[in-house]
């Protein structure tokens, strides 16, 4: 399946509204969780929106970074959620989420060692075979770093896709966070990661505390944020693009207008 053009990430505010015809969305991103246990209502809607959407699915749990064994029960659902949805993609985040058994429904930032470089890229080919297809692996915004370290941030990144053939999903939103809050260059991010595995990009917005920002995804995308994006559209060329919503969720028509500055500033990049 072909994804191109801009996205939403689908909330459960928004299933009627975009269950119509001529909503200008090219396509829509699902949180894999939210439909792997159950059924009833939200798989009603995602089997409803499926027919009129490409989907992509984007998972918050896999803990790809952590050092319990992966979750075989949640990698047979994801599966099965992925033959039922037929996505463009699978995506989850570069983090660890729990430990001991325990899930702490947080993205937690990782060690940038050679050790855990070659712990998550074994973990990330394990995944790869089951589904048989790339992960696509996300940045994740940060308040604190470890040290000592071998990598920054982008060369981990880099240095996992030579290592597992994975994919990268650049969260532009997350790179200027996690850059204003560590004081590194988000313009040098970009410039280490490697071109051809960018496969998808996540505008979002945040909230600006003074000394540092936190990820909050329940604004609109910030200034900064699009300044980056059109940076990033530079290097990378059209990779698709999505907002993400997750709190204070508007109307759709009012994602849906920050959708058309989405837009705006891609095709100023493609004219330039």
């Amino acid at each position: 399946m072909t994804i191109s053009g801009f996205g939403l990430g689908l909330r459960a505010d928004h299933y009627a509204d975009l269950d119509r015809d001529g909503v200008a969305v090219d396509w829509l991103e699902v949180i894999s969780e939210n439909y792997m246990v159950g059924g009833g209502r939200p798989l009603h809607w995602l089997d409803r929106l499926r027919d009129r959407y490409p989907m992509v699915m984007h998972g918050v749990s896999l803990s790809i970074g952590g050092t319990d064994p992966l979750d075989e029960h949640y990698l047979d659902d994801l599966a099965a959620l992925a033959a039922r949805v037929q996505p463009g993609w699978i995506s989850d985040h570069l983090c660890w989420t729990g430990v001991g058994g325990t899930q702490l429904h947080d993205l937690l930032p990782l060690p940038y060692t050679d050790e855990v470089l070659t712990h998550v890229a074994t973990r990330i080919q394990r995944v790869q075979d089951r589904l048989r297809r790339p992960l696509v692996i996300e940045n994740v915004s940060s308040y604190v770093e470890f040290t000592p370290r071998d990598l920054s941030e982008a060369q981990f990144l880099r240095e996992l896709v030579a290592c597992s053939g994975c994919e990268l999903l650049l969260d532009v939103n997350n790179v200027h966070v996690s850059a204003f809050n560590h004081g590194f260059d988000a313009e040098a991010f970009l410039d280490t990661l490697p071109q051809h595995a960018i496969r998808q990009i996540h505008l979002a917005g945040h909230s600006h505390q003074g000394d540092h920002i936190i990820d909050t995804h329940d604004a609109p995308v910030a200034p900064e944020v699009f300044a980056l994006y059109a940076s990033a559209l530079r290097r990378f060329g059209p990779v698709p693009t999505m907002i993400e919503r997750d709190a204070n969720i508007p109307p759709l028509a009012e994602l849906l207008t920050e959708l058309d500055a989405v837009r705006a500033v891609a095709h100023l990049e493609q004219a330039a």
